[in-house]
């Protein structure tokens, strides 16, 4: 990217606003050093894991990476045998320990991250190392006694020896002969040696070293002779620990040296998901999104004319944010070149630098603020021409530094670049300024760029209304209050309007009026024309808006609409299943009168329990007559032309639950229809007209196989354990049962034993009607001791 034109653009402010969410130098270094990219699959990446950090943080909105410190440059010193202060230890384990938590993180949400994982997935996990750190060194960075064995004996005895010191030189101080001589009663330490305090006068009384003098020299600090060799003890041992914590800590830097690239890894991803987080920060807190991303050409449908769509809606300006006005702006559907007009300090620059800045943005992976619809081409390269801060630093004119940026654009340009413009042509002759500026983006539009420019030359915009592929924008004004509006119009070229802002900031009447008689004839009538024109632009548009949100609305009802039909269908599909519900249930009730009917003939063939069965049976055939029970099977379809009249029995085509009908509403379309205690309402097309069963007289044979208690029979039955008494009924009751459930085999599990049980239930089966066949199962299946039995077609009753 231009180096430039990311100046101009005031790039470096953005990245420093981004660096400000990081929270370590690692992540900090890298949005300082941000740079847009031109590869569309690079973008489209980083906005991916931008977009995923901002659902992490939604998802866990306290998340947070801790603790973690820039180590890379100590682990590369311990790679090359530099010993490890214990302070940069303790931050390479917790540098470790905050990596290895934020894979755990991301791991346990990789589905709906996986952009972000494909990052995390490459932490090492080097939880060993973080463990023998912290078996050594407390947070503070201090060695623990459990550093090494060694290290605890040393220490053990230092304590003992310095508890035995600590007592004998207590007793002499102490002592009545010795406290005569000394100038305090306490004991206390020079160059490492525990020493008393003695009067000058009175040293040779106390015999010994003497290490220090006061700086009075009126006491003298003596380590008594009887403690001596004990004190030796002591600094012996000290040093001996020095050199086993030395030990430890050399120890502890040279495996950190083994694993230094790892380490060095394990930060940089984490530096690089910071980011990502801290581009989600920056995002939540300017309300930003990430944009749409085309490559070169993806929306162009002439090939030969790659051109870019660039649409930014509801922009504004991120170094300007809250003050800035929403900028909407489209480039590239059918123009590649926008020549903005309208007022001095009217927002031409500003909206020149918010197009620029927010496509670097984009390319650099960073969410803009701007509408979720927005659309940005990935450039090559992005140019801007704006200001002449630098003029006078390099002694040269306001015309000649702007030409001397436009030849360097022109130069290092292509095709795929967005070029930006401002004030193009001026700083010299007018005419001359204009012409120089329609060969400029001539040769622009040749190429195919992307160009915004903004003018207050009467001819450039003329050039952009007549020439195809460039298009006017004005700035708006109003005219009431005389100050700009900062709303850009599309299509309509905008006034200056010099006088009228001259007069708001206090220009005496006088000199406005004379300058007006000074302007040529035909221009102030020109102004007017324009401004009428923005008018009428803008009161279409507010027209065409309305309509879509009217266009939105209705659309919007008719979606609820067909939502509340698929609620119908599906209350309707709940009422029909009630309906067979019921009927199931009642047969189990029809089956149970059965049942008890046969158990009363069997029982006691008596006169009474006859007539009684009888009378059972009376009712069940009556209710098998009854207008529920009428299968399709009894039913022939009436003529499909024949007309449906209130009363008629129809069928329900796609359940084949049957009513009568009870009234026919709109001409025949739909119909109202008694289900058994149902009421309902359907479409004509949706049912058929049905003929009346025959009587139940005309089928003697109907034999009805009913679910007990409206139950699913089990897919096997076990019968080990049975008396050979009981394998008969028990089988004939489970396959009938099975029948009436609609299944289409069963296993019967026999086991193995002296196969008495096999053989009945085997000579059972060969004779049974509702068998089709059976077989031994197989070695998967559970084997000799199993059954396997295939049944006759289901029961008309059977399951759902």
């Amino acid at each position: 990217m231009d180096q430039t034109s990311l100046e101009l653009l005031e790039f470096p402010k953005v990245r420093e606003i981004l660096a400000s969410f990081t929270s370590f130098s690692a992540s900090r270094e890298l949005a300082l050093n941000l740079t847009p990219s031109a590869e569309p699959q690079l973008v489209s990446l980083l906005l991916r894991q931008s977009a995923e950090a901002r659902r992490l943080l939604a998802l866990n909105p306290g998340f947070s990476i801790s603790s973690i410190v820039d180590v890379r440059a100590e682990v590369e010193m311990a790679s090359r045998g530099k010993i490890l202060a214990p302070s940069i230890l303790v931050d390479i384990k917790d540098s470790l320990q905050a990596a290895r938590s934020l894979h755990a993180a991301i791991s346990k949400i990789k589905d709906k991250l996986p952009s972000l994982w494909d990052i995390a997935n490459g932490i090492k996990d080097l939880s060993y190392l973080e463990v023998e750190i912290g078996r050594c060194l407390t947070p503070t960075g201090e060695i623990l006694d459990s550093a090494s064995d060694k290290l605890l004996s040393l220490r053990q005895q230092l304590k003992r020896t310095r508890e035995e010191l600590l007592v004998r030189l207590d007793s002499i101080v102490k002592s009545r002969h010795s406290q005569k001589f000394l100038q305090e009663f306490l004991v206390t330490t020079r160059h490492d040696r525990y020493v008393i305090p003695v009067k000058a006068e009175m040293r040779k009384e106390i015999k010994g070293i003497v290490h220090d003098i006061s700086n009075t020299g009126a006491t003298v600090f003596v380590e008594p002779w009887t403690t001596v060799e004990m004190g030796n003890q002591l600094r012996e041992l000290t040093l001996g620990e020095e050199q086993e914590v030395e030990r430890i800590i050399r120890n502890l830097s040279a495996q950190v040296g083994v694993h230094s690239a790892e380490i060095s890894r394990n930060v940089a991803v984490v530096a690089e998901i910071e980011l990502a987080l801290a581009k989600a920060r920056y995002a939540g807190k300017v309300n930003a999104t990430e944009p749409i991303i085309a490559a070169p050409g993806e929306d162009s449908p002439d090939a030969k004319n790659k051109m870019n769509r660039l649409c930014l809606i509801s922009a504004r300006h991120p170094l300007l944010w809250e003050k800035a006005v929403p900028l909407s702006v489209e480039i590239g559907s059918d123009f590649s070149i926008l020549v903005i007009s309208g007022p001095n300090a009217g927002g031409k620059t500003v909206a020149l630098k918010t197009i620029g800045l927010l496509t670097l943005m984009a390319q650099a992976g960073m969410p803009i603020p701007a509408a979720a619809e927005s659309c940005i081409p990935v450039f090559d390269g992005v140019f801007a021409d704006i200001g002449d801060e630098q003029s006078i630093e390099q002694m040269l004119s306001t015309f000649s530094w702007h030409m001397g940026n436009i030849v360097r654009i022109i130069r290092d340009s292509t095709g795929n670049s967005l070029v930006l413009l401002d004030e193009l042509g001026t700083s010299t002759d007018p005419v001359e300024g204009v012409a120089l500026a329609q060969s400029v983006l001539l040769n622009f539009l040749s190429k195919g760029n992307l160009v915004v420019a903004t003018t207050h030359y009467s001819g450039l915009k003329v050039f952009a209304h007549q020439t195809p592929g460039l298009k006017n924008a004005s700035l708006d004004f109003d005219p009431l209050t005389l100050k700009p509006t900062y709303h850009l119009t599309l299509g309509v070229p905008g006034g200056s309007n010099a006088l009228s802002i001259a007069s708001q900031l206090g220009m005496e009447p006088e000199i406005i009026a004379t300058a007006k008689k000074f302007m040529p004839e035909g221009h102030l009538e020109m102004e007017s024309l324009l401004s009428e024109l923005g008018d009428e632009k803008r009161r279409v548009e507010e027209l065409r808006h309305s309509l879509e949100r009217d266009r939105n609305k209705i659309e919007g009802l008719r979606q609820e609409l067909e939502s509340e039909l698929q609620k119908l269908k599906v209350e309707e599909r709940n009422m029909l299943r009630q309906i067979k519900d019921n009927l199931l249930r009642e047969a189990a009730s029809l089956e149970k009168d059965i049942r008890q009917a046969a158990k009363e003939i069997q029982k006691a063939k008596t006169k009474t329990n006859i007539e009684r069965a009888k009378k059972v049976l009376t009712g069940v055939h009556q209710n098998l007559e009854s207008q529920a029970w009428r299968t399709p099977q009894g039913r022939s379809v009436a003529e499909e032309t024949s007309t449906i009249a209130v009363g008629d029995r129809v069928r329900l085509v796609e359940t084949g639950l049957e009513g009568t009908v009870l009234s026919v509403l709109e001409n025949g379309r739909e119909l109202e229809i008694q289900a058994r205690d149902i009421k309902l309402k359907m479409r004509s097309e949706g049912v058929e007209k049905v003929s009346p069963l025959p009587t139940a007289a005309a089928l003697p044979s109907l034999v009805v196989k009913i679910s007990r208690e409206n139950k699913r029979s089990s897919l096997e039955l076990d019968l080990r354990g049975r008396r050979a008494d009981e394998i008969e009924p028990k089988l004939d009751l489970y396959l009938n049962d099975a029948f009436v459930s609609g299944l289409s085999q069963v296993r019967i599990i026999h086991g193995f034993g002296t196969g008495t049980v096999r053989q009945i239930v085997h000579d059972f089966l060969r004779g049974h009607p509702l068998v089709k066949s059976f077989r031994p199962a197989g070695k998967e299946e559970g084997g000799g001791g199993v059954t396997i039995v295939k049944l006759q077609g289901s029961s008309r009753y059977g399951g759902d």
